[in-house]
């Protein structure tokens, strides 16, 4: 679908989005300094308000519709400006880094879906509130940019579980380990929040959750492959013993390659048919010009898969479009 979706559309998508992604907190510091400067820290505060997510008020007010897009502009944090520089430099390391990773319109589609998701996520709590019997029911900041910021490092530890960085400058630790460390604090940020806040947290994060499902490898726990092996074993069996070979563990290693010329050929009471078929499919392997470094299918076995050389690895390396961008 994405790949179809590019075809089309890709010529649209915006090349360096996490730039207009932090030029927009960086209008929502400047904002909020301004509110503070004109009426205190009260002032900088009212100014956020009048910007963040709020169904309640839209709904109330259609002029207030602005409120919809108007959030995105809300930085995560309103700390020292040091901190939100510091900030700043590193998502945009990150958002670029996926960027080149994922291409200019998958990452579009990776940030605008979270964005997305959090607008529905947003109107759908506020609908079933509605519903309950509280028109007046406000989302506060839990709809907030912090979990777009999650999404995207979320993404980079994914990718690059094993890249290091220097936590306070100081400390070097792997993605994977501070993305453990953040999806725990957003578990508990998740079981101490009420119904309302954890659906949208939920829908902030879902754009990730997709993205993680779309890159992992399925096919060991997918029941047609499941059973596919069994019969494959079955059949395997049924010709061995036919043959007085073993059975399918002590045999598959040496199938294909051995002299024996009763491996060609195949009759009495067993499945010759479908045995014959899984000696080709094997062969077929074996002449197949693509295959998956990660997985080993080629372009025979799964004539739907697009195959790549990865540049960025030592050596001829080709991968299945589902671990070109997954691989270490």
């Amino acid at each position: 679908m994405l790949d179809k979706l590019e075809r089309k559309i890709g010529k649209f998508a915006i090349p360096g989005l996490i730039r207009y992604i932090l030029g927009g907190y960086a209008i929502g510091y400047l904002l909020y300094f301004i509110g503070q400067m004109a009426g205190g820290a009260f002032g900088g505060l009212s100014m956020i308000n009048a910007m963040i997510l709020e169904p309640a008020y839209i709904v109330a007010d259609p002029r207030q519709i602005y409120r919809i897009l108007s959030w995105v502009l809300i930085p995560p944090s309103f700390t020292n400006i040091l901190f939100v520089l510091i900030m700043m430099l590193f998502y945009y390391q990150l958002g670029m880094s996926l960027e080149r990773i994922m291409g200019t319109f998958r990452f579009n589609v990776y940030i605008f879906g979270g964005i997305i998701f959090t607008i529905l996520g947003a109107f759908i709590t506020y609908g079933i509130m509605y519903a309950l019997g509280d028109p007046t029911y406000t989302m506060g900041f839990s709809v907030s940019t912090y979990y777009i910021n999650m999404g995207i490092f979320l993404a980079f530890a994914t990718i690059f579980p094993d890249e290091r960085v220097m936590l306070y400058f100081l400390i070097p630790i792997k993605m994977k380990w501070l993305a453990a460390v953040y999806a725990a604090f957003i578990v508990v940020d998740f079981i101490s929040s009420d119904w309302g806040r954890r659906a949208i947290i939920i829908a902030s994060l879902l754009n990730f959750l997709v993205f993680f499902l779309m890159t992992r490898d399925h096919r060991r726990i997918d029941p047609r492959e499941m059973k596919r092996q069994a019969d494959f074993r079955r059949a395997y069996d049924r010709g061995a013993q036919q043959r007085g070979q073993g059975g399918f563990g002590s045999t598959f290693r040496g199938f294909g390659h051995s002299t024996n010329s009763d491996n060609t050929s195949a009759s009495g009471n067993g499945n010759p048919d479908v045995f014959e078929a899984a000696r080709r499919n094997m062969a077929s392997r074996n002449s197949a010009r693509h295959k998956c470094d990660i997985c080993g299918r080629t372009e025979i076995t799964n004539p739907e898969l697009d195959f790549r050389f990865c540049s960025k690895c030592a050596g001829s390396h080709e991968y299945c479009n589902e671990h070109l961008f997954t691989h270490a």
